[in-house]
């Protein structure tokens, strides 16, 4: 075959297609429906059942993200409301959101100015500097930058400072600081080639930041330094605890301990070995906070760890690729609610790494594993999944990942570090492999 497509060819493959009695059916149901309904198989779709032999306790209707990226947070703040419900007897309980997103995009803004200043030298059309410029206060995040925010700046509930329209639909928000990052950064740089040092580079940050914050403020609104927060609990318990900060808020009424939770990536690329410890260069958001850590393990591994932690009456926050194999009003997590070889006549051979390497998959999405279906051996046949997109959809907002999707298309979980082996431990606790800031393992903040 010739380097273009020539008339011949194109004669060629129209007489394969049109003679072929399975591609016209397909494209005759394809060019008048959704293809996610037209390619779903029927044996899997009726054996969607929404019961698990295994449930974590203290779980509560759904949360809505709605039109941003803030999966990470939402997770991570629904993982904690299960453990404050448990302790006061809660039916229903949020914590803001729209907190930990001012809080995350304040320190997003520093820590790009930060890489600014400390790239000031790079040429301003490499990689490194274009990649810092795409998207420096994106709404994706990792369980490490989650914890920074949270020992930094503690948590609200949601009636001190509820869901702004910006904060539900933060492109326009997103797009406005962005343009003003963007600015600074050339100031930055601009005067970093006259060899203005870096203290004086320091101070126009500090001076920007304040520029930011009131971005931020008019987008989100202002956070409270200091709040009373009453309830009442299952039983009609009334309960009032006054003059709280975020912070006592997390410490005392939360009380969880971060710093035992680990994380655990399956990443099978060519360049990556399991029990090795990885993190990316130029992903975060708290300068000086904790680095992204990940320990590389097979996906069995990450599985033994899931299951062992909710039969124990923990959940997990996970980091998958929600849009492979996937039916979002149903919920349906499942590498067979799809016949898309029989669909399209072809077949689809990439392996999980051959999806990272290639471009085909990539961490998307944060969710919670708060349930899971064992069977009679102990292995999983599926996980009930929290997610954050409302319950107007599958079984009220709570979906279904099979164990089989699990090792395609998950590739992170959060872990107290007591269902890990003393091996892994250690392991995880060694100087990491830098990563280059463009690494499929650091997608989901992006």
């Amino acid at each position: 075959m010739s380097s273009k497509i020539t008339r011949k060819n194109i004669k060629k493959y129209n007489k394969a297609a049109i003679n072929n009695p399975q591609v016209r059916l397909a494209r005759n149901a394809a060019v008048r429906g959704d293809v996610m309904d037209l390619a779903m198989d029927w044996d899997a779709f009726r054996k969607i059942d929404h019961t698990f032999s295994e449930m974590v306790s203290g779980q509560m209707k759904v949360t809505n993200q709605k039109s941003s990226g803030r999966c990470w947070g939402f997770a991570g703040l629904n993982l904690f409301r299960i453990y404050l419900g448990r302790k006061y007897n809660l039916k229903q309980f949020e914590f803001s959101q729209n907190y930990f997103m001012f809080c995350d995009k304040l320190e997003k803004s520093n820590y790009f100015l930060e890489s600014i200043i400390k790239t000031v030298d790079e040429p301003f059309d490499g990689r490194l500097i274009m990649h810092l410029l795409m998207d420096p206060i994106q709404d994706g995040g990792q369980w490490q930058m989650f914890v920074n925010l949270i020992e930094k700046y503690g948590v609200l509930p949601q009636s001190e400072m509820p869901e702004s329209f910006q904060s539900s639909q933060s492109m326009r928000m997103n797009r406005m600081i962005t343009r003003k990052l963007r600015g600074f950064a050339k100031d930055l740089r601009d005067a970093g080639e006259k060899d203005t040092s870096v203290k004086d580079l320091r101070q126009m940050k500090g001076e920007m930041l304040g520029t930011v914050y009131q971005m931020l403020s008019i987008s989100l609104g202002s956070p409270p330094d200091s709040f009373d927060w009453q309830i009442r609990d299952k039983e009609k318990k009334f309960h009032r605890f006054e003059k709280l900060t975020p912070k006592t808020f997390f410490n005392d009424h939360v009380s969880l301990d971060l710093n035992d939770y680990v994380c655990l990536i399956n990443c099978p690329m060519s360049d990556k070995t399991y029990n090795e410890v990885y993190t990316v260069d130029y992903l975060g958001n708290v300068v000086e906070g904790k680095i992204i850590r990940y320990l590389n393990l097979p996906s069995n591994r990450l599985k033994e760890a899931a299951i062992d932690s909710i039969k124990n009456d923990d959940p997990v926050w996970f980091g998958c690729d929600v849009g492979k194999h996937f039916h979002r009003n149903l919920g349906v997590m499942d590498m067979d609610i799809f016949d898309f070889e029989l669909f399209y006549s072809t077949d689809f051979p990439m392996t999980k790494a051959d999806r990272l390497e290639y471009g085909e998959s990539q961490m998307t999405h944060a969710m919670l594993f708060t349930g899971v279906d064992l069977d009679n051996k102990g292995k999983a046949n599926k996980f009930r999944v929290e997610n954050s997109w409302g319950n107007k959809r599958s079984d009220k907002g709570f979906d279904i990942m099979t164990s089989a999707w699990f090792d395609e298309y998950n590739y992170e979980v959060v872990i107290h570090k007591k269902y890990i082996s003393s091996e892994e431990k250690s392991m995880y606790s060694k100087d990491p492999v830098r990563l280059s800031p463009w690494d499929p393992m650091g997608a989901l903040a992006k």
